[in-house]
């Protein structure tokens, strides 16, 4: 039986005071809480299995309601995404849940808002998907590739990164729709993939990711790149969760 093993581990760093970020696996959401050590989840290969993570925008209120939001209400919809089109409609509604929630607040969380990335595992397909700067990278054995597509303009010279993003779900006084990027791969037994907030790719360059899932498995990866993220600082939320596609 082929299936779909999930490591995740999300921390809210060194430097802010909470976690703004949310993780959902299957039926299963992780929000704004800590786990230093990694929860491996196992699924069989069958019913598309939706596994995202969701970053609260900083600065702005309410980040961790929008991005416990975004996750619960994927975790509802996940076994019906079965195509591109079925995964560009529940981030619509998505965002335009994180809208309806905003304004039922009285003005509390206006502007509150999230990005959101993450990919739907079925038996013949990986439909990848984002909203903002949360990335999903594939780690095949030639070394890791992003396959998500940053909501982000070029970093200014001698930066690597940068925090600003053009898009997300929310995060304006006034309802703006998004233009969800989703892509489709296929999927065969020994695929791996990182799915992860901003807090682990901005201070760890792609040729650590790359070290560090070369050299581990699954839960031993998973607590190395948190620790390799905090050693660098951890100036953000850190939410990751490492997918395998294996036989038993």
């Amino acid at each position: 039986m082929t299936y779909v093993a999930v490591t995740a581990l999300s921390h809210p760093g060194l430097v802010r005071d909470g976690n703004e970020d949310s993780l959902v696996a299957g039926p299963w959401t992780l929000c704004s809480t800590v786990t230093e050590n990694p929860q491996t989840l196992v699924f069989p290969l069958g019913t598309p299995l939706v596994v995202a993570v969701a970053d609260g925008l900083g600065g702005q209120p309410g980040g961790e309601v929008a991005s416990a939001l975004v996750v619960r209400r994927l975790a509802r919809t996940g076994p019906g995404l079965t195509d591109e089109d079925a995964v560009r409609q529940a981030l619509h509604a998505c965002n335009r849940e994180v809208y309806a929630a905003a304004e039922a607040s009285g003005g509390a969380l206006t502007t509150m808002g999230t990005t959101v990335a993450g990919a739907v595992v079925s038996p013949r397909s990986l439909l990848v998907f984002n909203v903002g700067d949360s990335r999903v990278l594939a780690a095949p054995r030639c070394g890791v590739l992003q396959i998500s597509t940053d909501d982000s303009p070029a970093p200014e010279p001698g930066r690597r990164t940068t925090s600003v993003v053009t898009q997300a779900l929310g995060g304006t006084p006034e309802y703006r729709p998004v233009v969800p990027h989703v892509t489709t791969a296929s999927v065969s037994p020994g695929d791996r993939y990182l799915i992860c907030t901003d807090g682990l790719t901005d201070p760890l360059p792609t040729e650590v990711l790359d070290d560090i899932l070369r050299e581990h498995a699954d839960g031993r990866a998973a607590f190395e790149l948190w620790k390799a993220a905090i050693a660098a600082g951890g100036p953000d939320n850190i939410t990751l969760a490492v997918v395998r596609i294996a036989d038993a």
